[in-house]
């Protein structure tokens, strides 16, 4: 038998078992059984009755929960202190207050019921996370644009502090010749960081550039589903927020030649877009303000070999601690 047995009894079902036979089957007293299995007569007695009315399947241990509750909290309860929680994201104890009941009932209640971190509930709506995944790499990948104000020389505020960050900045802009603003700090431009991720895997692929316009993110998707193709990979859907570049004729008929269905998340609802938009906040944590940088393209030029850490060597959470790059179903030697 495999079932599992509880962690104090003094036999196991296997035991329990032979001990039950040699009583029911071999016509040995309760009381030589037990002593020959050092437990007390009445144990003996009990699973000798056991066996005689259920066989060998009532050797395995019951629950010892009791067959009726009459103090439970009772179902309208229950679905009332679910509503607060959800709707109204409120605590054990403002849902105790307006319920009348004990704080640590309705606690008992949001365990039981799996709700009791806010964490597993949608900010936006109080409704539960539905997190999905498609079947298959490929199947779907996410694009969108992460906006990131570019390195003065000699280093941003972050690390140098905002005296000397401004001044760094003032510097970068003789330098560079950008447009200076009278009622803003000097503008040194912005990094455009193109990304795509693949729903399955989670594997990343981002290009850094000087804009967002349409062109530009049809030339990223069209590389992008050519290196996955490298990769053995086939995307057959983008999913993209409503920015203007993904609403344009250009990312509509970019996405016709490639053979990829076109699709926008709903307005207002960047959750939907939420792998890509969570792979933004560890590009920015591991990557963009890490560490010092001293230069926009000392930045720049570190992004390549964090890529290809995220990709394959970061264990990723959401895939069982595996590693994006071996959820692709590729060619031999690309893992490395």
């Amino acid at each position: 038998m495999s079932h599992a047995t509880h962690s104090n009894a003094a036999l196991t079902p296997r035991t329990r078992l032979r001990l039950a036979r040699l009583i029911i089957d071999q016509g040995w007293s309760p009381a030589r059984a037990a002593e020959r299995y050092d437990v007390s007569w009445k144990t003996a007695k009990k699973w000798a009755e056991r066996y005689l009315a259920e066989g060998p399947d009532g050797m395995v241990d019951r629950s010892s929960a009791p067959h009726r509750q009459p103090n439970r909290t009772p179902a309208p309860v229950v679905r009332k202190i679910v509503h607060l929680r959800w709707k109204h994201r409120l605590g054990p104890v403002q849902i105790a207050d307006r319920l009348g009941m004990q704080a640590s009932t309705v606690h008992a209640v949001l365990v039981r019921c799996r709700i009791s971190r806010l964490t597993h509930i949608d900010r936006a709506t109080g409704e539960p996370i539905r997190r999905y995944e498609h079947e298959a790499p490929g199947d779907l990948i996410h694009v969108d644009v992460k906006k990131l104000g570019r390195v003065p020389d000699g280093g941003g505020w972050r690390y140098v502090g905002r005296q000397q960050g401004e001044k760094n900045r003032s510097a970068t802009v003789v330098r560079t010749g950008a447009p200076r603003s009278k009622h803003r700090a000097p503008l040194i431009g912005t990094c455009y960081l193109h990304t795509v991720i693949d729903d399955h895997s989670r594997v990343a692929y981002v290009e850094a550039h000087d804009d967002e316009t349409k062109e530009t993110a049809a030339a990223v998707l069209r590389n992008a589903v050519a290196w996955f193709a490298e990769r053995g990979v086939t995307v057959h859907r983008v999913l993209s927020d409503n920015g203007g570049c993904y609403r344009s004729h250009l990312w509509r008929e970019t996405c016709a030649d490639l053979g990829v269905t076109p699709k926008r998340t709903r307005s207002y609802r960047p959750q939907t877009n939420g792998k890509v938009e969570r792979f933004h906040r560890t590009l920015a944590e591991g990557w963009a303000f890490k560490k010092f940088y001293n230069s926009e393209s000392a930045r720049l030029a570190a992004l390549p070999a964090w890529i290809h850490e995220y990709n394959h060597h970061r264990p990723h959470s959401a895939i069982g601690k595996a590693t994006p790059i071996t959820r692709l179903d590729n060619l031999a030697g690309h893992h490395s």
